[in-house]
């Protein structure tokens, strides 16, 4: 029998290696056909193993569903607005229409660039996405939400459709005639989605569901599950006492479906009020989590015990696509080590 070595931990195998860029990995992704999220964790979470960086390719349908509060819109928004810096053009249809101006420029999204609806049916979306005509090489459609959506009978009747099959079906005819239309024009069609407690799931069963009817979930190439956010809080001393603020949320958001990739790799998304999402706070985060130093760093150059002053350091220095490059570098070292080494099977 083979004397087996004992191997390095993990931890310590990272550290040795966060200096270097590893290039071993053949990709067969264009940098030039993806959008990015906002976030490294979940771009890379989404597609790291088939693109440098990770991120969403386009002429697909995405579904972004989880509780109220989660983050659903400012991921939304996010998208919208690394598109928009590309050169792409938007549409934005907005059925719940509390999409806001100032809201929306946090995020770079110029609103006079965009053709914003406020839909009634399911049919105006999705009709609306197959007559646009855009001009730019990565265009987005985005809906926010599906399930504020309603359709025909339920406008029109006085007792609506009180099962909500009609709009089930509405969801899998429409998208039946627009999935071809995604692919076909390169778009990138983003929706989102709220959670509604399954009755019938009994003791095993899945406890939430989605509106809409099943539809969505099988054509989307790519959906996220956001989880229950918890709240990130700050303390400060003014006038000599201590003041605790909530400042943002945090939220696990996980790859529920994928065609793109590998499914059900998460990623912890940082959302500020006034900021939109704090990529330097998670991958700060991250590099300290797996390396277990007990001070923030960037490539083993030490910042400082406390977040707050390691993010203003890295902000003050311009070192966040430093620190960017840093985290794809590890996640890419964790991954190599869940790479299957057996021989290709024989067909």
């Amino acid at each position: 029998m083979k004397k087996i070595k004992n191997e390095i931990p993990l931890n310590e195998q990272i550290k040795r290696h966060s200096r270097k860029t590893t290039r071993k990995k053949k990709y067969d992704g264009s940098l030039e056909t993806v959008v990015s999220t906002g976030s490294t964790l979940l771009d890379l979470a989404i597609s790291g193993g088939r693109i440098r960086g990770g991120g969403i390719p386009t002429g697909i349908l995405m579904e972004i569903f989880g509780p109220s509060g989660a983050g659903k819109t400012v991921l939304l928004c996010e998208i919208a607005g690394d598109i928009q810096r590309k050169g792409g053009d938007i549409m934005f249809h907005d059925p719940e229409a509390r999409l806001n101006k100032q809201f929306a420029q946090m995020f770079d999204v110029d609103f006079d660039r965009i053709d914003y609806t406020t839909p009634d049916t399911v049919t105006e979306v999705f009709k609306g996405v197959r007559e646009w005509k855009p001009t730019g090489t990565i265009n987005g459609v985005f809906a926010d939400s599906l399930a504020a959506l309603s359709t025909d009978m339920e406008m029109d009747n006085k007792d609506g459709d009180k099962m909500g099959m009609r709009r089930a079906k509405e969801f899998s005819e429409e998208l039946r005639k627009t999935c071809r239309i995604l692919a076909k024009n390169n778009l990138l069609m983003v929706a989102s989605n709220q959670v509604r407690q399954n009755l019938d799931a009994g003791q095993y069963g899945q406890k939430y569901t989605t509106p809409g009817g099943l539809g969505v979930g099988f054509y989307s190439s790519l959906r996220l599950r956001a989880g229950t956010p918890e709240k990130i809080k700050v303390k400060q001393k003014i006038a000599g006492r201590e003041v605790t603020r909530v400042i943002g949320v945090e939220t696990q958001i996980e790859v529920h479906k994928s065609s793109v990739w590998k499914p059900f790799h998460s990623a912890p998304v940082y959302i500020l009020f006034d900021y939109g999402i704090d990529d330097i706070r998670a991958n700060l985060q991250f590099i300290k989590d797996f390396t277990k130093n007990t001070t923030y760093t960037i490539n083993e150059e030490k910042l400082d015990v406390g977040l707050e002053k390691s993010i203003a350091i890295i902000e003050r220095d311009e070192r966040a696509n430093e620190l960017r490059e840093q985290v794809i570098d590890l996640w890419e070292e964790i991954e190599e080590k869940f790479v299957s080494e057996r021989k290709p099977k024989q067909r």
